[in-house]
């Protein structure tokens, strides 16, 4: 018996035109559809006239329920796999199923369309030449900015997804560790009715969602200039400098050596260093 295929399908992240084609042949022709939410995913496949069975997906139950989706692949089913929108996997759930579908020689086929962090980078005016995708932070505010600390002097275009609830302290722990002056772009409700894009400094988008609760709702794609390569460079041999001189010296006498040595600002060599010192 011949195995069936596993279709990634990207579907809308907002606006329904936004499906391809190809998108809609596929979802009609599965004997099945992997959804992360099904009433959502019915919601759109009724506005296409598209009747097929549904199953469940999600972070919840991928584990156990993979190894029955891959039997009924292996057994000839076509299956298509979506999340609530944009292209799967990207944040969302799906990956133990691609792994559990490859392990079986199930061809994995993807189907792409919509995601909402090329769509945000292509029109943020943010260099798109080198970015990196880090999808949501984590919710708690002390761990957040410790991985924001790893990622301050990064020179690629940073993208981040955030939810509405957690917006507004993102903004704040990010000023905190990437300072006030950063160009950045917050892009908010892609696709939709109300989608916008705020430009601005860190400290400039902090005030205005601040002072706009009006516009504190939806989903939001935040997306953070790089430092330049010289910046990033200097910043690593400073590190390198403190990490030594830490090891035998308190952070202020650190930051001082290191500063005759680097010829870098001494007080943002004592911030590293108190960093070094707590992670």
């Amino acid at each position: 018996m011949k195995p069936g295929k596993l279709f990634v399908v990207a579907t809308p992240i907002g606006n329904l035109g936004d499906i391809s084609h190809r998108a809609l042949q596929v979802l009609g022709s599965v004997q099945l559809v992997a959804a992360e939410d099904t009433r959502h995913s019915q919601r759109l496949l009724s506005h296409y006239g598209i009747n097929v069975k549904l199953s469940s997906l999600h972070e919840h139950n991928e584990e156990s329920k993979s190894p029955v989706l891959v039997e009924r692949m292996v057994q000839g089913d076509d299956i298509a796999l979506v999340s609530d929108a944009g292209t799967p996997l990207i944040s969302d759930p799906g990956r133990r199923l691609i792994k559990a579908a490859i392990t079986a020689d199930i061809k994995v086929i993807p189907v792409p369309g919509a995601c909402a962090a090329i769509a945000a980078l292509s029109a943020s005016g943010l260099s798109s030449d080198s970015f990196l995708f880090i999808g949501f932070l984590p919710a708690r505010g002390a761990r957040r900015r410790k991985r924001l600390a790893q990622l301050k002097f990064a020179t690629p275009t940073l993208i981040f997804y955030e939810a509405v609830h957690r917006i507004e302290d993102f903004l704040q722990d990010i000023v905190e560790v990437f300072g006030e002056d950063r160009q950045a772009v917050v892009a908010r409700e892609l696709t939709k009715q109300f989608e916008s894009f705020q430009r601005g400094s860190l400290q400039e988008l902090k005030m205005h969602y601040q002072h706009h609760a009006d516009q504190v709702r939806g989903e939001f794609v935040v997306l953070v200039e790089g430092v330049s390569s010289e910046v990033s460079q200097m910043t690593l041999d400073a590190e390198k400098v403190l990490q030594h001189l830490l090891e035998v010296l308190s952070p202020a006498k650190a930051a001082a050596t290191a500063s005759k040595i680097t010829g870098e600002a001494k007080s943002s060599l004592y911030e590293l260093a108190m960093k070094l010192k707590s992670n």
